[in-house]
């Protein structure tokens, strides 16, 4: 792969308000691979920054209007990890140090050397892991999110984000409601890190019961608990050298919290019944759809924890907040299942799609994919008509409640179970539920049961 191959896919943004300096950078960084913007004013390129999405910025310090330092800031304050690179003239270089201080990449003098301004460019893509020296020869800088689908400018800003971190160690805590896709950007940070040939292992926390989580996370050793009938590796060791990747930790009994801290601060795990430390060394990405701020301090959530894990968080957006993604994504989705099903269905009817874009999607991307793989299964004609979309949204939201929303029905109905089973006798339903009476009156008045309602009517 050439300079000019790689450098074609990168997107330079040139603002100055001489228009013919403005034109021979242009010709220079075209002759060089790159694709380029330009803009005359601070004001014209915040409006194309939102539009071409590039991957560094070039600008002239002194402009009329918005001065190119304002400029920075504007960038900065929507996207930390854009690369700003500040011409100015020699009479204000004491101000272009002060910007380099507050976050600017670079600065160059005016009249600057060509063959200097492409090595500043190619010094600050390097950097954030997009410059021809980040890759292995032959390989697409865009591989590592390619199951990531999305024109959305907050999720490409929280990607850069991402691309940026993904070279260093850092424990990475990932939001976001069910279903927005926690893993898929988990496995992209993987993939666009150095530990990327090493194993990436997944876990829900919340999907184990206790006492196997443990065993599962750290291992256990042969009879060291009824069952245990052979030395069991756990997935600490099984990811070592690569990704460990702790998806709903926020359902983490507090307990077992410890211990994961324990094993984070001293690099080493003991498995279940041995009494032998074993090194490991693993990149840990946390996710949560939980408030975790909340849970910390209703003390189901360690604080020391939280901070081991929360060194750099990333929030994906929800589905509804990203509505120009979801004809994108349906088509994506389309093309992939429309393949698997063997059918030939070329897309949605444009009603069909209107369904899909103004729906509610409580399931987020995992709940659209599900809502387009039924519509196929039924579809007999080349485009996908607005009832069946109608019929698979209208089946998805019946069935796709949240988890926490199943869990409260399951809560409330099993509770109101007992009390009727008991006569509304609290102290006997706490006893059948095996829960202190205290616990279980907090249960009670989480769901606003009323234990008198229970009890039989007099006659």
């Amino acid at each position: 792969m050439t300079k000019t191959t790689t450098a074609a896919r990168k997107n330079i943004l040139v603002v100055d308000d001489d228009p013919d300096l403005l034109r021979l950078m242009q010709i220079r960084l075209t002759a060089a691979g790159y694709a380029v913007t330009t803009a005359e004013s601070a004001e014209r390129a915040l409006a194309h920054q939102s539009v071409v999405r590039p991957h560094l910025v070039v600008t002239d310090l002194r402009m009329s209007g918005m001065d190119g330092m304002a400029l920075f800031e504007s960038i900065h304050a929507a996207n930390p990890a854009m690369p700003v690179i500040i011409l100015t003239a020699h009479g204000t270089i004491p101000d272009a140090v002060a910007a380099v201080k507050r976050g600017v990449f670079g600065y160059l003098t005016k009249p600057f050397d060509a063959k200097t301004l492409l090595a500043e460019i190619q010094r600050a893509l390097a950097l954030i892991g997009g410059g021809v020296d980040a890759a292995e020869p032959g390989a697409d800088d865009q591989a590592w999110r390619q199951e990531i689908v999305t024109r959305n400018p907050a999720l490409e800003d929280m990607l850069a984000k991402a691309r940026l971190i993904a070279n260093s160690d850092a424990s990475v805590f990932i939001y976001g409601e069910s279903g927005t896709g926690k893993e898929l950007l988990a496995r992209a940070i993987h993939s666009a890190s150095p530990r990327n040939a090493q194993p990436f292992v997944a876990i829900n926390c919340g999907a184990i019961p206790e006492h196997l989580l443990e065993s599962e996370l750290f291992g256990h050793v042969k009879g060291s608990f009824t069952g245990a009938s052979r030395d069991h590796k756990g997935l600490f060791l099984t990811a070592d050298k690569g990704t460990l990747f702790l998806d709903e930790i926020g359902d983490m009994p507090v307990a077992l919290q410890v211990k994961l801290l324990r094993v984070l601060q001293e690099r080493q795990v003991r498995p279940v019944g041995s009494t032998q430390n074993f090194d490991v060394d693993v990149r840990v990405i946390s996710a949560t759809h939980r408030n975790l701020d909340a849970e910390m301090a209703a003390g189901n959530f360690r604080e020391d924890l939280f901070y081991r894990l929360n060194v750099v968080a990333l929030q994906l957006p929800p589905l509804t907040e990203r509505r120009e993604d979801i004809p994108l994504l349906a088509n994506h989705f389309l093309g992939t299942i429309a393949g698997k099903y063997k059918k030939a269905i070329n897309g949605f009817a444009p009603d069909a799609m209107e369904l899909l874009v103004s729906a509610t999607w409580p399931g987020n991307v995992r709940q659209l994919y599900n809502v387009v793989e039924q519509s196929v299964a039924l579809c007999t004609t080349s485009l996908i008509p607005s009832s069946w979309v109608q019929q698979a949204i209208q089946h998805q939201q019946s069935e796709f409640a949240s988890f926490e929303d199943a869990r409260k029905k399951f809560e409330r109905d099993y509770l109101a179970q007992l009390l009727k089973i008991t006569d509304g006798n609290v102290t006997q339903a706490a006893r059948l539920a095996k829960r202190n009476r205290t616990e279980f009156y907090k249960l009670l008045q989480r769901h606003q049961l009323d234990p008198k309602l229970f009890k039989p009517a007099k006659r």
